[in-house]
């Protein structure tokens, strides 16, 4: 039995009565499995419909169509069972602003009808980085901890699936790196865990199985190697240059301030690359030769970049 499953799930949201307002189609017919205990990335530009269907899957909002469930109970027809096999991170941060950290952890484990876990709620704020914040009133705590904080509360109830959505947009890199040593550890242990993230280079290292989400619709669903093995161009000519490109290169290429990357199909590719730089006497510096990763796989398929949030949090 999958862990999450989402079946011929369409959402569509009815216009505003004005005239000409037309309805807008967030998903169209989106089907796939999450299997137990896997790692899961749900990846696709601003619009494309992942935190519509985590909305759906939380229960937040409800499928026009389709049916999802979550270790086969419907989430509609069984939502509050089917409720305590799930923690979700959501993208904004809220929070109560009367509670202590550690307060704010045992309510949250009270909606769940569970008490005296004060052992468990220890181990989440140690492995969170927390623990020297256990007193203190939320409010008082800078974005990149009130972040930490909403990641405890989801798994406080200990829920075999994890939803992670944008769980690092905004925070430092040390929260990154502890984040995500936590979370692998829980899927080590079993936990099925979906993540959403701009950060491509996250959803890359960690999950085993990727969907890629294209104005609702589902663009690509696979193994990760298998999508990197897949990509469009095998290598990557990168380099930093403040001159303009003449045409025919500016035409394939991805930049971005002074970065330029060009794809390559095969060595030949990038000596001709290179030689086109030479004869229109750009000057370039900081030249690499790299891998296609999962960045170009996923412009390939939606034609966008991923938008990066800042990687720094308040202090």
């Amino acid at each position: 039995m999958p862990a999450i499953s989402f079946q011929s799930v369409s959402k569509v949201y009815p216009g505003s009565g004005k005239p000409g307002s037309t309805p807008l189609q967030a998903l169209d017919n989106v089907s796939f499995d999450i299997e137990e205990g896997e790692f899961f990335g749900l990846l696709g530009p601003n619009g494309a419909g992942k935190t519509t269907l985590i909305s759906i899957l939380a229960g937040l909002a409800r499928a026009t169509s389709g049916q999802v469930r979550v270790h086969g109970l419907d989430v509609q027809a069984d939502f509050v069972a089917a409720r305590r096999h799930l923690g979700v991170v959501p993208q904004e941060l809220v929070f109560d602003p009367f509670f202590t950290v550690r307060e704010a952890l045992r309510f949250q484990a009270g909606y769940f009808g569970l008490f005296r876990q004060d052992d468990w709620i220890d181990e989440l704020l140690a492995g969170l980085g927390l623990a020297d914040k256990a007193k203190a009133n939320m409010r008082q705590l800078s974005g990149g901890m009130k972040r930490r904080v909403l990641v405890a509360q989801a798994l406080v109830h200990k829920p075999p699936v994890i939803v992670l959505d944008e769980p690092t947009a905004g925070v430092d890199v040390e929260l990154r790196q502890m984040l995500w040593q936590f979370i692998a550890g829980l899927n080590r242990q079993g936990h099925t865990v979906l993540l959403t993230t701009h950060y491509l280079e996250e959803a890359e290292a960690l999950c085993q199985r990727i969907a890629m989400l294209k104005k609702g619709r589902v663009a690509a669903l696979d193994r990760t190697s298998a999508l990197l093995a897949g990509a469009a161009t095998a290598n990557v000519l990168h380099f930093k240059t403040d001159s303009l490109l003449p045409a025919p290169l500016a035409a394939q290429a991805r930049m971005t301030g002074r970065i330029v990357e060009l794809p390559a199909h095969d060595p030949a590719q990038i000596e001709r690359h290179l030689a086109a730089l030479r004869e229109a006497g750009v000057a370039v510096e900081d030249i690499e030769i790299r891998k296609a990763d999962l960045e170009d796989v996923f412009i390939a398929l939606t034609g966008e970049r991923a938008q990066c949030a800042a990687s720094e949090a308040a202090p």
